[in-house]
Protein backbone atom coordinates (compact mmCIF):
# COMPACT_ATOMS: atom_id res chain seq x y z
CA UNK A 1 0.00 0.00 0.00
CA UNK A 2 1.50 3.80 -1.31
CA UNK A 3 1.51 6.73 1.33
CA UNK A 4 -0.97 8.76 -0.34
CA UNK A 5 1.04 12.06 0.28
CA UNK A 6 3.33 10.89 -1.96
CA UNK A 7 1.40 11.42 -4.94
CA UNK A 8 1.23 15.28 -3.79
CA UNK A 9 5.21 15.52 -4.54
CA UNK A 10 5.47 16.57 -8.57
CA UNK A 11 7.79 13.49 -10.01
CA UNK A 12 8.99 16.20 -13.19
CA UNK A 13 10.01 19.53 -11.35
CA UNK A 14 12.07 22.28 -13.23
CA UNK A 15 12.56 24.93 -10.73
CA UNK A 16 15.53 27.33 -11.57
CA UNK A 17 17.74 26.99 -8.27
CA UNK A 18 20.69 28.39 -9.60
CA UNK A 19 19.06 31.73 -10.96
CA UNK A 20 18.87 32.31 -7.10
CA UNK A 21 21.94 31.08 -6.27
CA UNK A 22 23.61 34.62 -5.12
CA UNK A 23 20.95 35.67 -3.18
CA UNK A 24 21.07 32.13 -0.97
CA UNK A 25 24.97 33.01 -0.97
CA UNK A 26 24.50 36.27 0.76
CA UNK A 27 22.17 35.03 2.82
CA UNK A 28 24.12 32.23 3.94
CA UNK A 29 27.49 33.99 4.29
CA UNK A 30 25.27 36.69 6.77
CA UNK A 31 24.26 33.98 8.76
CA UNK A 32 27.21 32.47 8.97
CA UNK A 33 28.48 35.65 10.44
CA UNK A 34 26.09 36.02 12.31
CA UNK A 35 26.57 32.68 14.26
CA UNK A 36 30.44 33.33 14.76
CA UNK A 37 29.87 36.82 16.34
CA UNK A 38 27.09 35.25 18.67
CA UNK A 39 29.19 31.96 19.57
CA UNK A 40 32.25 34.70 20.29
CA UNK A 41 29.39 37.11 22.29
CA UNK A 42 26.88 34.89 23.62
CA UNK A 43 29.12 32.05 23.78
CA UNK A 44 28.04 28.41 24.39
CA UNK A 45 26.00 27.04 26.86
CA UNK A 46 28.43 23.93 27.70
CA UNK A 47 26.56 21.47 30.28
CA UNK A 48 27.69 19.28 32.79
CA UNK A 49 29.79 17.18 30.55
CA UNK A 50 32.05 19.39 29.61
CA UNK A 51 31.82 22.34 32.38
CA UNK A 52 31.33 19.86 35.55
CA UNK A 53 29.51 20.00 38.33
CA UNK A 54 26.54 18.16 39.58
CA UNK A 55 22.87 18.09 38.32
CA UNK A 56 20.49 16.78 40.71
CA UNK A 57 16.55 15.86 39.35
CA UNK A 58 14.04 16.67 42.14
CA UNK A 59 10.56 15.10 41.71
CA UNK A 60 7.92 15.96 43.83
CA UNK A 61 4.01 15.25 44.71
CA UNK A 62 3.21 18.87 44.07
CA UNK A 63 4.36 21.32 41.85
CA UNK A 64 7.39 23.05 43.14
CA UNK A 65 8.07 26.51 43.67
CA UNK A 66 11.49 27.09 41.37
CA UNK A 67 11.65 30.60 42.92
CA UNK A 68 11.74 28.95 46.25
CA UNK A 69 14.19 26.44 45.16
CA UNK A 70 16.30 29.02 43.58
CA UNK A 71 17.11 31.11 46.77
CA UNK A 72 17.50 27.86 49.34
CA UNK A 73 19.99 26.24 46.97
CA UNK A 74 21.18 29.94 46.19
CA UNK A 75 21.98 30.85 49.66
CA UNK A 76 24.27 27.42 50.21
CA UNK A 77 27.48 28.97 49.16
CA UNK A 78 27.19 26.81 45.76
CA UNK A 79 28.52 28.19 42.29
CA UNK A 80 26.88 28.42 38.91
CA UNK A 81 23.69 27.44 40.10
CA UNK A 82 21.06 27.21 37.82
CA UNK A 83 17.30 25.96 38.52
CA UNK A 84 15.24 24.77 35.76
CA UNK A 85 11.63 23.22 34.92
CA UNK A 86 11.39 19.62 32.50
CA UNK A 87 7.85 19.76 31.23
CA UNK A 88 6.10 18.73 34.03
CA UNK A 89 5.45 21.66 37.38
CA UNK A 90 5.87 18.98 40.07
CA UNK A 91 9.83 18.36 38.64
CA UNK A 92 12.62 20.01 38.66
CA UNK A 93 16.39 20.20 37.58
CA UNK A 94 19.73 21.78 40.07
CA UNK A 95 22.67 22.41 38.43
CA UNK A 96 25.83 23.54 40.78
CA UNK A 97 29.17 23.60 41.39
CA UNK A 98 30.46 22.26 44.75
CA UNK A 99 32.92 25.39 46.32
CA UNK A 100 36.18 25.34 45.86
CA UNK A 101 37.99 22.26 47.85
CA UNK A 102 34.27 20.61 48.96
CA UNK A 103 33.54 16.97 48.89
CA UNK A 104 30.92 16.65 46.00
CA UNK A 105 29.18 13.97 48.12
CA UNK A 106 28.50 15.91 50.86
CA UNK A 107 27.81 19.13 49.08
CA UNK A 108 24.71 16.99 46.98
CA UNK A 109 23.87 15.50 50.41
CA UNK A 110 23.65 18.83 52.09
CA UNK A 111 21.31 20.31 48.77
CA UNK A 112 19.18 17.30 49.18
CA UNK A 113 18.18 18.03 53.09
CA UNK A 114 18.03 21.61 51.83
CA UNK A 115 15.21 20.66 49.42
CA UNK A 116 13.66 17.83 51.82
CA UNK A 117 13.08 20.70 54.03
CA UNK A 118 10.82 23.09 51.72
CA UNK A 119 9.33 19.67 49.79
CA UNK A 120 8.78 16.74 52.30
CA UNK A 121 8.90 13.86 50.35
CA UNK A 122 10.91 14.84 47.43
CA UNK A 123 12.59 12.18 45.75
CA UNK A 124 15.81 12.67 43.27
CA UNK A 125 15.46 9.76 40.35
CA UNK A 126 19.15 11.14 39.51
CA UNK A 127 21.91 12.47 40.56
CA UNK A 128 25.14 13.16 38.25
CA UNK A 129 28.52 14.03 39.35
CA UNK A 130 31.39 14.94 36.63
CA UNK A 131 34.64 16.21 38.05
CA UNK A 132 36.71 19.06 36.56
CA UNK A 133 39.31 16.02 34.79
CA UNK A 134 36.56 14.26 33.29
CA UNK A 135 35.01 17.24 31.84
CA UNK A 136 38.04 17.96 29.96
CA UNK A 137 38.54 14.95 28.87
CA UNK A 138 35.21 14.74 27.72
CA UNK A 139 35.42 17.90 25.90
CA UNK A 140 38.84 17.02 24.19
CA UNK A 141 37.87 13.27 22.99
CA UNK A 142 34.16 15.27 21.84
CA UNK A 143 36.24 17.79 19.41
CA UNK A 144 38.10 15.00 18.67
CA UNK A 145 35.72 12.81 17.48
CA UNK A 146 33.71 15.66 15.07
CA UNK A 147 37.69 16.62 13.90
CA UNK A 148 37.84 12.96 12.84
CA UNK A 149 34.37 12.69 11.11
CA UNK A 150 34.78 15.54 9.62
CA UNK A 151 38.24 14.79 7.81
CA UNK A 152 36.53 11.45 7.04
CA UNK A 153 33.73 12.27 5.00
CA UNK A 154 35.58 15.33 3.14
CA UNK A 155 38.09 12.57 2.39
CA UNK A 156 35.55 10.36 0.97
CA UNK A 157 33.74 12.62 -1.09
CA UNK A 158 37.24 14.17 -2.26
CA UNK A 159 38.12 10.71 -3.74
CA UNK A 160 34.89 9.59 -5.09
CA UNK A 161 34.24 12.64 -6.36
CA UNK A 162 36.12 15.20 -7.87
CA UNK A 163 38.35 17.50 -6.10
CA UNK A 164 35.96 21.11 -6.46
CA UNK A 165 33.42 18.23 -5.42
CA UNK A 166 35.15 17.79 -2.52
CA UNK A 167 35.66 21.43 -2.22
CA UNK A 168 31.75 21.99 -2.56
CA UNK A 169 31.23 19.40 0.51
CA UNK A 170 33.97 20.86 2.93
CA UNK A 171 31.99 24.75 2.91
CA UNK A 172 28.66 22.73 2.68
CA UNK A 173 29.74 21.05 6.01
CA UNK A 174 31.21 24.04 7.40
CA UNK A 175 27.62 26.11 6.28
CA UNK A 176 25.56 23.42 8.54
CA UNK A 177 28.27 23.57 11.68
CA UNK A 178 28.83 27.07 12.02
CA UNK A 179 24.83 27.84 11.98
CA UNK A 180 24.14 24.43 14.07
CA UNK A 181 26.44 26.17 16.60
CA UNK A 182 25.02 29.33 16.49
CA UNK A 183 21.38 28.60 16.59
CA UNK A 184 22.78 26.81 19.97
CA UNK A 185 24.46 30.11 21.61
CA UNK A 186 21.07 31.89 20.17
CA UNK A 187 18.96 29.61 22.00
CA UNK A 188 21.58 28.46 25.07
CA UNK A 189 20.71 25.00 24.88
CA UNK A 190 22.96 22.50 26.26
CA UNK A 191 26.20 21.72 24.65
CA UNK A 192 26.46 18.09 26.36
CA UNK A 193 27.66 14.80 24.83
CA UNK A 194 24.27 14.47 23.38
CA UNK A 195 25.15 17.48 21.61
CA UNK A 196 28.04 16.32 20.19
CA UNK A 197 26.21 13.18 18.81
CA UNK A 198 23.45 15.04 17.43
CA UNK A 199 26.18 17.03 15.19
CA UNK A 200 28.07 13.70 14.27
CA UNK A 201 24.53 12.38 12.71
CA UNK A 202 23.66 16.15 11.29
CA UNK A 203 27.26 15.87 9.66
CA UNK A 204 26.35 12.23 8.45
CA UNK A 205 22.63 13.42 7.08
CA UNK A 206 24.47 16.62 5.04
CA UNK A 207 26.52 14.60 3.79
CA UNK A 208 24.36 12.00 2.59
CA UNK A 209 22.11 14.61 0.88
CA UNK A 210 25.20 15.99 -0.68
CA UNK A 211 26.64 12.79 -2.07
CA UNK A 212 23.16 11.79 -4.16
CA UNK A 213 23.18 15.13 -5.67
CA UNK A 214 26.87 15.18 -6.81
CA UNK A 215 26.35 11.62 -8.20
CA UNK A 216 23.32 12.89 -10.03
CA UNK A 217 25.67 15.88 -11.29
CA UNK A 218 27.79 13.05 -12.28
CA UNK A 219 25.73 11.14 -14.53
CA UNK A 220 24.28 13.96 -16.15
CA UNK A 221 27.73 15.80 -17.26
CA UNK A 222 28.56 12.36 -18.99
CA UNK A 223 25.15 12.41 -20.29
CA UNK A 224 24.67 16.22 -21.48
CA UNK A 225 28.15 17.26 -22.60
CA UNK A 226 27.25 20.30 -24.21
CA UNK A 227 24.72 21.63 -21.48
CA UNK A 228 25.93 24.96 -19.52
CA UNK A 229 26.56 23.56 -16.45
CA UNK A 230 24.42 25.78 -14.45
CA UNK A 231 21.51 23.87 -16.47
CA UNK A 232 23.63 20.56 -15.29
CA UNK A 233 22.95 21.82 -11.66
CA UNK A 234 19.48 22.42 -11.86
CA UNK A 235 18.59 19.39 -13.78
CA UNK A 236 20.43 16.76 -11.18
CA UNK A 237 18.56 19.16 -8.19
CA UNK A 238 15.08 18.47 -9.72
CA UNK A 239 15.83 15.34 -10.62
CA UNK A 240 16.73 14.32 -6.77
CA UNK A 241 14.14 16.62 -5.09
CA UNK A 242 11.74 14.53 -4.73
CA UNK A 243 13.79 11.90 -2.84
CA UNK A 244 15.29 15.28 -1.09
CA UNK A 245 11.41 16.20 0.24
CA UNK A 246 10.76 12.48 0.85
CA UNK A 247 13.96 11.62 3.02
CA UNK A 248 13.87 15.14 4.72
CA UNK A 249 9.55 14.53 5.51
CA UNK A 250 10.22 11.70 7.34
CA UNK A 251 13.17 12.62 9.30
CA UNK A 252 11.45 15.57 10.50
CA UNK A 253 8.14 13.63 11.44
CA UNK A 254 10.18 11.01 13.52
CA UNK A 255 12.37 14.07 15.06
CA UNK A 256 9.17 16.22 15.88
CA UNK A 257 7.53 13.14 17.46
CA UNK A 258 10.55 12.82 19.35
CA UNK A 259 10.89 16.03 20.51
CA UNK A 260 7.11 15.99 21.77
CA UNK A 261 6.89 12.52 23.54
CA UNK A 262 10.52 12.35 23.97
CA UNK A 263 11.51 13.65 27.55
CA UNK A 264 13.85 16.17 28.77
CA UNK A 265 16.84 14.35 28.19
CA UNK A 266 15.66 13.86 24.33
CA UNK A 267 14.49 17.50 23.59
CA UNK A 268 18.14 19.09 22.87
CA UNK A 269 19.20 16.11 20.49
CA UNK A 270 15.96 16.26 18.71
CA UNK A 271 15.72 20.15 18.60
CA UNK A 272 19.15 20.50 16.92
CA UNK A 273 18.65 17.33 14.77
CA UNK A 274 15.26 19.36 13.42
CA UNK A 275 17.37 22.51 12.61
CA UNK A 276 20.33 20.39 11.17
CA UNK A 277 17.78 18.18 8.94
CA UNK A 278 16.49 21.69 7.09
CA UNK A 279 19.65 23.62 7.13
CA UNK A 280 21.66 20.15 6.17
CA UNK A 281 18.82 20.43 3.02
CA UNK A 282 19.53 23.79 2.56
CA UNK A 283 22.96 23.19 1.93
CA UNK A 284 22.83 20.15 -0.50
CA UNK A 285 20.90 22.36 -2.93
CA UNK A 286 21.75 25.91 -2.29
CA UNK A 287 25.58 25.55 -0.57
CA UNK A 288 27.52 22.40 -2.35
CA UNK A 289 26.09 22.43 -5.88
CA UNK A 290 26.43 25.89 -6.59
CA UNK A 291 30.15 26.24 -5.09
CA UNK A 292 30.49 24.63 -8.50
CA UNK A 293 29.57 27.06 -10.67
CA UNK A 294 32.50 29.22 -9.27
CA UNK A 295 35.13 26.12 -10.11
CA UNK A 296 32.92 23.92 -12.22
CA UNK A 297 34.83 20.35 -12.44
CA UNK A 298 36.30 19.47 -16.06
CA UNK A 299 34.76 17.41 -18.18
CA UNK A 300 37.45 15.56 -19.30
CA UNK A 301 38.03 13.98 -15.69
CA UNK A 302 34.41 13.33 -16.23
CA UNK A 303 35.26 11.02 -19.45
CA UNK A 304 38.38 9.52 -17.79
CA UNK A 305 35.94 8.07 -14.55
CA UNK A 306 33.48 7.01 -16.80
CA UNK A 307 36.20 4.72 -18.80
CA UNK A 308 37.48 3.70 -15.54
CA UNK A 309 34.34 2.61 -14.57
CA UNK A 310 33.36 0.69 -18.14
CA UNK A 311 36.71 -1.01 -17.88
CA UNK A 312 35.99 -2.07 -14.58
CA UNK A 313 32.83 -3.99 -14.72
CA UNK A 314 33.15 -7.45 -15.93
Amino acid sequence: MKWPFIKLIPKNTKFGFVRFSIPAAIVSVVLCIASLVSCFTLGLNFGIDFKGGTVVEAVWDKPINLAQVRERVGNMNLRDVGVQDFQEPNQAMIRFLPPEGADASATVDAVKAELRAIMPGVKFPRVEVVGPKVSEELGTNGALALGIAIILVVLYIWTRFELQMGFGSIVALAHDIILTLGFMSVTQLDFSLTTIAALLTIIGYSMNDTVVVFDRMRENMRKYKKMSFGDIIDLSTNETLSRTIITALTTFLALLGLTVVGGETMQVFTVIMLFGVFIGTYSSIYVAAPVLILWPPKRGAEKAAARTEADARP
